[in-house]
């Protein structure tokens, strides 16, 4: 009977808050987080003095009367505009998002294909749309659809189809860079013990670049979700529409509202970036929890030891 010695099993422990590693920045060592402590309340003192500015203007023009925003403590208000408008442009940058992740992933790793007749079109059609404004973009599929296709577009399929091929576009960049950010050697290791190139890139690229990927793909959604305002130039009821144009229109509030409805945009980014943390750190458990020792077939562990007995 052999024996091979394998390294004995680590305890894992549960990481503390200083330990965990945001997904989107790294951890500061101790003077950086000095630096940042001091930056943040030379930060807060002034973001408190541009407040009490801002109100004190306010006040001087009389945008702080009651009258002005008690529309807000309506139920009306909410029902019929500014939750609808909600509801529209959540709907809007959910179909999007859903929609132009797997196109920037399909685009992105086209643009890494061996094959000519593969990569050059994915690259032409990635650097197209990634050129053209948005806004442009948005205004020729609602006009140019009817008016050269002859189809019915609706405002929501205007908005949807410039945030896809826009956003999606951007998304292979961020899935190509993903992708090269990992070490070369990884693929050739691979390779070398008999993968094809397909299941390198879904067993060993992939699960690596997405971790790489994560904050630009969730920077990339939130300016995603912030692009349904555009939906303006086709007349779509999305939340900005509702709350800076029907709104104001009534009450003659304007600059309470966009700062109601600024108010929700912020907590709808905050909340996006939320489930973009803890999707991170349920990945790196999943990843720790993986790593597990290796243990030869036909091979038995010895109980309390760090010794594997390969049975002959």
């Amino acid at each position: 009977m052999s024996t091979l010695t394998a390294e004995p099993r680590k305890t894992r422990k549960r990481a503390t808050a200083p330990d965990r590693v945001s997904v989107l920045y790294d951890a500061p060592g101790p003077r950086a987080r000095v630096r940042n402590t001091v930056l943040t309340v030379v930060v807060v003192l002034v973001a408190l003095l541009a407040v009490y500015v801002m109100v004190t203007k306010l006040d001087e023009k009389n945008q702080l009367n009651a009258d002005l925003w008690t529309p807000f403590l309506r139920g009306d208000v909410w029902i019929n505009l500014i939750l609808p408008g909600l509801f529209n442009t959540l709907s809007a940058a959910a179909v999007a998002a859903l929609i132009a992740v797997p196109f920037g992933f399909v685009f992105g790793i086209g643009r890494l294909s061996d094959h000519a007749w593969i990569r050059v079109p994915a690259g032409a059609v990635v650097e197209f749309f990634r050129a053209i404004p948005l806004l442009i973009m948005i205004f020729a599929v609602m006009y140019g659809g009817s008016a050269v296709f002859g189809l019915t577009v609706t405002p929501f399929m205007a908005v949807v189809t410039g945030l896809v091929l826009y956003n999606g576009s951007v998304l292979a960049e961020i899935v190509r860079a993903g992708i090269l950010s990992i070490p070369r050697g990884q693929s050739e290791a691979a390779l070398a013990i008999g993968l094809r190139k397909g299941q390198v890139m879904r067993m060993i690229l992939l699960p690596q670049g997405v971790t790489a990927m994560m904050p630009a793909i969730v920077a990339q959604l939130v300016v995603l979700l912030k692009d349904t305002a555009l939906g303006f130039i086709v007349s779509f009821e999305d939340l900005l529409n509702a709350g800076a144009r029907v709104l104001p229109s009534n009450f003659n509030n304007i600059i309470p509202a966009v700062i109601v409805i600024a108010i929700i945009y912020i907590i709808i980014n905050l909340i996006v970036g939320a489930i973009a943390t803890w999707l991170e750190m349920r990945s790196r458990r999943s990843r720790k929890t993986s790593a597990q020792p290796v243990v030869p077939p036909g091979a038995v562990v010895a109980p309390g030891s760090g010794d594997i007995s390969a049975v002959d």
